[in-house]
């Protein structure tokens, strides 16, 4: 039964795509699973195939494959086999999206695809997932929370090396959990780290350990990028193409400072907190991007482009 399944859909999904009529002997060395038939055998296989569609509501039907109408083919009309356009509202789109957001809850985002289809999502509704991908961090989010809760001193594995902050909060955006917090020690500088890529999570014994500056806005600390949430300090400098500075504008946050080329290109100077997710954010300009700044950035981009690193 599986064999007959997989041939209808292998017959099903050649059609629609050929989007003109095809012979039976088209079919025959096309379509995987008429392969080394006998002439008997494929044609009473094809037959049992087509009527198997035709049940199951495919309009399956014979046209002329040239203006003569000497020789016929099977094609599917796509007039009676698309679906209409259901003409959804803005208010009914947006509704469909944050479904789509909220099935996918500890996993990945719904892609845009199916979306686009029905009309597109309405302006001002971002893709953002409306849960946090846990992974196997639940133990650790746990552990965070009582920590910020308890105002216990945190540690964990953060980039290779042992940190140990003063856990202000914890906040979720973009999909991902933020720890935000300075360094124990350190110059008091708040910083956020993502909880996901941090190992070994474990707060301390003492309790009130640190006190929250008073009015702190968690929500103010997560940075608006991706790359400025990390332990690194960096000052990255990027010369983008015309063709692409207006995509690469839409990614900037409020930190990045953006200085207009004669040329159509713009320079940007903006803080790197994590090379990691800076240089994936990079990748995607391919060749319309060069990182100028700072020297150790730019080598550790051309590293990993090469597949040296």
């Amino acid at each position: 039964m599986q064999k007959v399944i997989e041939r209808s859909l292998n017959l099903l999904a050649f059609l629609l795509t050929a989007q003109r009529p095809v012979t039976a002997d088209e079919i025959r060395t096309t379509v995987a699973g008429y392969e080394q038939q006998s002439d008997e055998a494929f044609h009473r296989t094809f037959e049992r195939d087509k009527d198997l569609l035709r049940r199951l509501g495919v309009p399956l039907q014979l046209a002329p494959t040239d203006g003569w109408e000497v020789e016929f083919g099977y094609v599917i009309p796509s007039e009676e086999w698309a679906l209409e356009d259901p003409g959804l509202t803005d208010e009914e789109r947006t509704a469909v999206l944050l479904a789509a957001q909220a099935v996918r809850f500890g996993g990945q985002p719904a892609g845009a695809d199916a979306l686009f289809k029905l009309g597109g999502a309405p302006a001002g509704v971002g893709g953002e997932p409306l849960a946090a991908d846990l992974g196997l961090s639940a133990e650790d989010v746990e552990a965070a929370f009582a920590a910020v809760t308890e105002r216990r001193a945190l540690q964990f594995a953060y980039s290779g090396t042992e940190r140990t902050i003063h856990p202000y909060g914890l906040a979720h955006r973009r999909g991902h959990w933020y720890l935000v917090g300075p360094e124990a020690g350190g110059d008091g500088q708040v910083k956020a780290f993502r909880l996901d890529r941090a190992g070994d999570v474990r707060p301390g014994g003492q309790r009130a350990a640190f006190t929250r500056p008073p009015g702190f806005d968690v929500s103010r600390a997560i940075p608006q990028a991706p790359w400025e949430a990390g332990a690194e300090d960096m000052e990255a400098v990027v010369r983008f193409d015309a063709a692409v500075a207006w995509l690469a504008r839409r990614h900037l946050s409020s930190s990045a400072t953006v200085l207009e080329l004669e040329s159509g290109d713009i320079e940007v100077t903006m803080p790197v907190a994590s090379p990691r997710a800076f240089i994936g954010w990079m990748i995607g300009f391919d060749d319309r991007a060069e990182i100028m700044a700072p020297a150790e950035l730019r080598a550790a981009f051309l590293d990993l482009v090469r597949g040296t690193s």
